[in-house]
């Protein structure tokens, strides 16, 4: 059984705090009709923290698209294989052991993908798999952890190593005065995060089942419009509710597998804002604190895209409430609307096979 590891997640040293936004949003949009609109839904957000790859100075400012391009490219260099090499170890395995790397990111672009210059410059195997996924958003967590699972079914005993790397403040666009996209500047993060997948042993969440499911007619409520200056991220105000669109696909993935969707003992789910974590209570009539670890990762580092069920995760493993046998569900959300559900069980790697190295597992497959 594939199991998912700690995850490793890490954030850059700018932070920005919410008064600061509000701040800013005074200042900067002092004229806007809609500005007390705009403060109260940043404060609903609960964000009180944000990391940014850049001072806010720099943030704020647009120098075109190429050159925000160019500070993807130099800060994911920078900043993916410090969680790539502790994801490992947290793994008890090492780059030659990797057999597929997912690599997920909606913030930037590169051709090759970083894939490629992690394999070239990581250690990892010249016959590594690649799998690049740019325009999930951030559902793009959720659907990493499925494909791993995935891979590791299709080639029993293989690793797949995830990284999550997502620099949302780049995104910023001054010309973007709409409400939903006034909010979004209030609400997103920085971070990068890597977790492996084994196909055999280690400590974590043992994957049973996953599933997606797509809203219908939806398409245009979670957007990109991409022009001369880059990506504007465009937010409908209908997404808040999407909960009660998307929770029974919860619950009949959950009934798939036999199990009770209200009575497992663990939830990672994205946080993408707290209405959305509100709403999952009701629909699945679920305490509050069943999201703590999402909503945790809500307050201290806002929305960080595909990076949310990766740190939500890794909150979980540092809470220690773990026990053997636990059941539980992971679930992002994103463009599409999407929705990508994993359901597993707790393994803590006691009387569990040692994984295959990656050399070995490829041979058998």
């Amino acid at each position: 059984m594939a199991v998912l590891c700690r995850p490793a997640v890490a954030v850059p040293p700018h932070v920005i705090t919410m008064e600061e936004t509000l701040d800013l949003a005074r200042s900067t949009h002092a004229g806007h009709d809609q500005l007390g609109l705009v403060l109260r839904l940043i404060r609903n957000t609960g964000v009180a923290t944000r990391h940014l790859v850049q001072p806010i100075g720099e943030t704020l400012a647009h120098p075109g698209f190429e050159a925000r391009n160019k500070v993807y490219e130099r800060e994911a260099k920078a900043r993916v294989p410090q969680v790539v090499h502790q994801a490992l170890a947290e793994a008890e395995l090492t780059a030659q052991d990797i057999d597929l790397i997912v690599y997920v990111s909606c913030t930037g672009f590169m051709m090759p993908s970083m894939t490629a210059w992690m394999i070239n410059s990581l250690g990892f195997r010249s016959d590594t798999r690649q799998l690049p996924v740019a325009q999930l958003g951030c559902a793009a967590g959720g659907a990493a952890v499925n494909r791993a699972h995935d891979f590791t079914r299709a080639y029993p005993g293989s690793n797949v190593l995830i990284v999550a790397c997502e620099f949302c403040s780049l995104l910023y666009q001054p010309t973007d005065l709409g409400v939903g996209s006034l909010l979004s500047n209030g609400l997103f993060g920085d971070a990068v995060a890597a977790a492996v997948v084994r196909g055999e042993g280690g400590t974590g969440l043992s994957l049973e089942r996953n599933g997606s499911h797509l809203v219908p007619d939806t398409e245009e409520w979670i957007s990109y419009a991409v022009r001369e200056t880059g990506f504007h991220f465009q937010l409908d105000k209908r997404v808040p509710g999407t909960m009660s669109m998307l929770a029974p696909a919860l619950t009949a993935l959950s009934a798939q597998h036999s199990w009770n969707v209200g009575e497992l003992d663990f939830y990672i789910i994205h946080a993408g804002g707290p209405r959305i974590l509100d709403d999952l209570c009701t629909h699945l009539e679920l305490p509050p604190e069943m999201f703590a670890q999402s909503r945790a990762t809500l307050t201290e580092r806002g929305n960080i895209a595909s990076c949310v069920v990766l740190d939500a995760l890794d909150r979980y493993f540092a809470s220690g409430k773990a026990t053997e046998g636990a059941r539980g569900m992971l679930a992002g959300f994103g463009p599409g609307i999407t929705a990508e559900i994993s359901l597993g069980t707790w393994a803590t790697g006691r009387n569990r096979p040692t994984a295959l190295t990656g050399a070995e597992a490829h041979r058998r497959a």
